[in-house]
């Protein structure tokens, strides 16, 4: 049996992108040393912040 995770991630998205959205990315990936779904992850909480901080200005 799997070892149980405090915050357990069950949901996957797929995406398709272009070759040069996948060079970007395997560009970051090298240069971070991180997975696609920690760069995914942490690309959306910038955004987030960046609504927030948006919305806050209006």
């Amino acid at each position: 049996m799997g070892r149980m995770r405090e915050n357990p991630r069950y949901n996957v998205i797929s995406m398709r992108i272009s070759d040069e959205e996948r060079d970007t990315l395997e560009m970051i990936m090298h240069t971070t040393h991180k997975s696609v779904s920690d760069i995914m992850r942490e690309a959306m909480e910038l955004f987030k912040t960046q609504m927030n901080n948006g919305l806050r200005a209006a």
